[in-house]
């Protein structure tokens, strides 16, 4: 039987490597889809909570993980060895960026070689992973050739990048539009049909894996740029005594050329924060500067000593130094409603407010106790009990689940980089 009758009559088995915040809703969307899933994953605690029914991905529906596991649609392991029942093989392992800022590409390969081992002929190798234009011919291709496959005749490849966008309550996985770069026609309408097969959402095909993986750099750069404008807007804005929300608020009137982005007090998650890095590394090896890229990050990156300066100068005209003040940080996740902390700017606002001898806490319903990434250390959540103990709250992460109203009453200064006190007007009141 050919894979593309398996992927027909649904008795293909798909495999899942890495089940974090792509991996794991990806191997459900799969799985609910009437397909059995073999999922794969170095960390015992995943393999342990999926074989369990145990949900720690906050886009993942844990009655239905439960209800699949219980159906034996979708089993976890922590070896490669099951893989070799697969006829589809999904690769979502993380993509880091190492002290150079440097793409590294250590998970892709170790996961690629692994699976190199077991990975039966006529199987359907994708590539999730975000990563820098080229990584699915230098790194995927190789691996599988050296075991005799031809690509497109008897093994098939391609990439087709994750556009996981944590929180969002209208496009999950499952009905977002895909992409797909094959590496070759054959490799991309196998990809394309398989995709069809479990996405409730357009398939989009392009010539190459190279242009796929560019396209979702693209998508986190243009973000990451426009974000550092409205960063950069911001600065101006105080500088000039205007309210940056209200210049936004009324370009938001103009039916085309514009869209709203907004400022913030730093960006976080793994995506608008690195992809752009893999550009710029890329692009060296062309001969190439990208400068706007870099300077978009580097406005983005100086958000929270801006924010920091900021509450000092409010702490000032109080007669108060930072140092001597005590300092609430609300939120603590990189976006709201979501309980993902990487790369979130609270993880830079504590180092500075440590620097500088601030006494602080921090609040997050989402985010009980985090590890700091920077520094190595951890912290604990506190109660929202008694607010008026606290110079100044630093709005981080407008969650929905605060009470704004309560907080305003109670607070005796909040600077707010969210504008989630937008609806209330007070003396102690600061907005970014």
């Amino acid at each position: 039987m050919s894979l593309k009758d398996k992927i027909g009559n649904k008795t293909a088995v798909i495999g899942v490597v890495g089940l974090g915040y792509v991996g794991l809703p990806m191997a459900v969307t799969v799985a609910r889809k009437g397909f059995k899933v073999i999922g794969v994953d170095v960390s015992d605690y995943a393999v342990e909570h999926v074989n369990s029914g145990d949900n720690y991905i906050g886009d993942v529906d844990g009655a239905e993980l439960k209800k699949l596991v219980e159906n034996n649609m979708l089993k976890a392991y922590n070896t490669y060895e099951k893989l070799k029942e697969a006829d589809v093989v999904m690769i979502a392992v993380p993509t880091p960026l190492d002290k150079y800022q440097q793409p590294d590409s250590s998970f892709v390969k170790a996961s690629v070689a692994s699976l190199s081992e077991v990975v039966s002929a006529n199987t359907l190798v994708i590539l999730e992973s975000t990563t820098y234009p080229g990584t699915t011919e230098e790194i995927v291709v190789p691996a599988l050739q050296k075991n005799g496959f031809v690509i497109g005749e008897n093994i098939y490849v391609a990439f087709s990048p994750e556009r996981v966008d944590p929180g969002n309550a209208k496009y999950k996985t499952f009905n977002t539009p895909k992409i797909v770069g094959g590496v070759t026609p054959e490799c991309n309408q196998i990809c394309e049909f398989f995709y069809k097969a479990i996405l409730d959402a357009p398939v989009y095909t392009v010539s190459s894996p190279a242009v796929a993986e560019m396209e979702k750099i693209y998508e986190n750069t243009f973000r990451n740029i426009n974000i550092a404008l409205a960063n950069e807007m911001t600065i101006l804005c105080e500088k000039m005594g205007l309210s940056v929300w209200e210049v936004i608020e009324a370009a938001k009137t103009k039916p085309y050329g514009f869209m709203a982005f907004y400022p913030g007090p730093g960006i976080g998650g793994h995506c608008i924060p690195l992809d752009p890095f893999y550009l710029t590394w890329k692009a060296r090896s062309y001969g190439y500067h990208t400068r706007l890229i870099e300077l978009s990050g580097e406005i983005n990156n100086s958000m929270p000593d801006f924010v920091v300066t900021k509450l000092m100068k409010l702490l000032n005209k109080k007669g108060l130094s930072l140092s001597n003040s005590k300092i609430l940080l609300l939120g603590a996740a990189y976006k709201k409603d979501i309980s993902d902390h990487r790369e979130s700017p609270v993880q830079d606002l504590i180092l500075i407010l440590e620097e500088n001898g601030a006494q602080f806490d921090y609040n997050d319903p989402y985010i009980p106790e985090f590890r700091n990434e920077l520094n190595d250390k951890k912290y604990l959540s506190v109660e929202l009990d008694r607010v008026d103990e606290y110079d100044a709250i630093i709005v981080v992460t407008d969650h929905k689940c605060y009470d704004y109203k309560k907080i305003a009453q109670e607070a005796n200064m909040i600077l707010d980089t969210r504008n989630a006190f937008k609806a209330y007007s007070s003396d102690n009141i600061v907005k970014l």
